[in-house]
């Protein structure tokens, strides 16, 4: 996504969510078949409901529709990240500790490039996942995706 599109999103939004205590987890500008949508992520403590995210969508509209960002047709999406929430800023990583994760590695480390298992802990370095009994630690910057994952 353009940087652009992703920082203008991102200020028009931002002043809505701080206001009502919404924390904004990503954004994303992606062509899908033959159509575009901007999603955006937010989240709250307690967690997200669909008139949260009705608010979002209703506030976020209308600035889009006042600046005119983004040239091309485009749907917008508002919703929560999902129980699968995404770890991107390292404030998520810290708020993830002890949780359950599934990692992506650019490269393989311990002859592995995805690790799930708990995030045993993260020092803005590196991301120690615990795996049974097996430790793996990562360096943060080989980190290719992260997110929380469902244990079944």
């Amino acid at each position: 996504m353009s940087k652009d599109i992703h920082s203008t999103v991102e200020a028009l939004v931002r002043p809505f969510l701080e206001e009502n205590e919404f924390e904004l987890v990503d954004i994303e500008f992606v062509k899908e078949g033959g159509n575009w949508f901007l999603r955006v992520y937010v989240d709250k403590e307690g967690g997200i409901d669909i008139d949260d995210c009705g608010r979002v969508s209703e506030y976020l509209s209308a600035r889009l529709d006042e600046k005119d960002p983004i040239e091309q047709a485009y749907f917008l999406e508002v919703s929560s990240p999902g129980a699968e929430r995404p770890l991107k800023k390292v404030q998520d990583y810290h708020k993830a500790v002890g949780e359950h994760v599934f990692v992506t590695t650019y490269e393989p480390i311990d002859g592995l490039k995805e690790f799930e298992g708990k995030l045993a802990s993260f020092d803005e370095e590196t991301l120690v996942i615990e795996i049974g009994k097996k430790k793996h630690i990562l360096p943060y910057n080989k980190v290719a995706s992260a997110r929380l994952a469902i244990v079944f």
